[in-house]
């Protein structure tokens, strides 16, 4: 059962919405890779807004993930791409319905 999240909300600069989105879907084949990251979902919701949110067992399953290729890579990209840094934020789950 997951129980704990992350919501990472990506502000794009202007100009860079499109590269946001193409590095979020080139995220996936590396989150595949994290067997400890249950779920993972790239999102959108605006014009410059996007988000990622995915959810974990356990406390080690976040933290690997958070210390992952997709991680590594978002904060090596961040000033090229964000207009503010990414605002991580940990959130425990109440309740989920997944697949399974």
């Amino acid at each position: 059962m997951v129980k704990l999240a992350l919501y990472v909300r990506l502000e794009a600069k202007p100009g860079k919405e499109k590269e946001v989105e193409a590095f979020l879907l080139g995220g996936l084949p590396l989150v595949e890779q994290e067997p400890a990251t249950t779920a993972w979902f790239a999102l959108q919701h605006g014009p410059s807004t996007f988000a990622i949110f995915d959810v974990f067992e356990d406390e080690a399953g976040r933290d690997a993930h958070l210390n992952g290729k997709v991680a590594a890579a978002l904060m090596e990209k961040a000033g090229e791409l964000l207009a503010t840094p990414p605002a991580i934020v940990r959130v425990d789950v109440l309740a989920a319905k997944l697949p399974g």
